[in-house]
């Protein structure tokens, strides 16, 4: 198992895994991969955001995006939000979300922030004691969603 930042060639193994393992209604319009590859880059080349992979036998299974956010609460001190948490199904339960997780949260540390703040469309009790399990409180805030 490697924990590392996610590069601009790890683009098609990213979309494979947010489309069949993560998003229930996957566009279905070709997808720019160039875009992706940008965006990507980006990730890697921002002091503030990072995209974190799992990656097993050059595969990656596994992927975790976190961004921390300034703030002016709080003495100055940011929070970090983490989002699109995946791992493929045939690699589930072997410690890769759990790893991506805590590497976020150092991360998330390393910047000072006093949360991380982590959201999850899933009810299932099995998704909700993984997310405690990992140290998160489950029903502490109340999220809102306004789709756009």
């Amino acid at each position: 198992m490697i924990i590392r930042q996610a590069m601009p060639n790890d683009a098609e193994q990213l979309k494979c895994l947010y489309f069949e393992h993560l998003t229930s209604f996957p566009p279905t319009e070709e997808q720019n991969m160039q875009n992706w590859q940008a965006i990507i880059q980006h990730f890697y080349d921002d002091d503030y955001t990072k995209l974190l992979v799992c990656e097993v036998n050059g595969e990656v299974v596994s992927s975790v995006h976190i961004t921390v956010i300034r703030n002016l609460t709080h003495n100055l001190r940011p929070y970090a939000v983490i989002e699109n948490v995946v791992t493929h199904s045939d690699h589930r339960c072997k410690g890769y979300a759990s790893a991506l997780l805590s590497e976020a949260t150092e991360f998330a540390k390393q910047h000072n922030c006093y949360k991380v703040f982590l959201e999850t469309g899933s009810n299932k009790e099995s998704t909700l004691n993984f997310y405690k399990n990992n140290g998160f409180a489950i029903d502490v805030k109340h999220s809102c969603l306004k789709r756009l």
